[in-house]
């Protein structure tokens, strides 16, 4: 790999993260596009510029992830709010999912986290059963020898 190719990795990882993310950013609550803007600007490599948010917009709104509704502005005109639809929630879900996984493998290959092993966790998701997509760890035994003790699941 030539020095140059290294610097494409972070634009292809944003192409495939970046409909997610947005997702995410509405799970709690319908946003217009500009507080979407406003919010990924700050996360570091996820927003290169406004004009990738809104054809990204539309084409989640075509493909039934989000609705929209327009609602007047107190500052200006009626804005577009995004709305995260059932559809939208199962898929960030599924996204969760195997993002944690991708990046669980990922990070091992790398050196940069501890393998799976006796103590230590992995993150629980809805998918897991969990309540709304709240987090919880999940601890194992399996393969271990060992015995799920107090407050330990097996």
């Amino acid at each position: 790999m030539e020095p140059g190719e290294a610097r494409q990795v972070l634009p292809q990882l944003r192409r495939g993260a970046l409909e997610y993310c947005v997702l995410a950013l509405l799970r709690g609550q319908p946003r217009y596009g500009f507080d979407l803007v406003r919010e990924l600007s700050e996360a570091d490599g996820l927003l290169t510029s406004e004009g990738t948010i809104y054809p990204l917009l539309s084409r989640l709104r075509k493909d039934g992830l989000v609705t929209t509704t327009w609602q007047e502005s107190d500052a200006g005109p009626p804005r577009r709010y995004y709305a995260l639809t059932a559809d939208g929630r199962s898929a960030l879900e599924r996204f969760v999912v195997d993002w944690r996984r991708f990046r669980d493998g990922v990070d091992r290959v790398l050196g940069t986290t501890p393998a799976p092993g006796p103590g230590r966790g992995r993150v629980a998701t809805a998918a897991d059963g969990t309540d709304g997509g709240q987090v919880g760890t999940v601890t194992s035994s399996a393969g271990t020898g060992e015995q799920p003790g107090p407050g330990r699941s097996g």
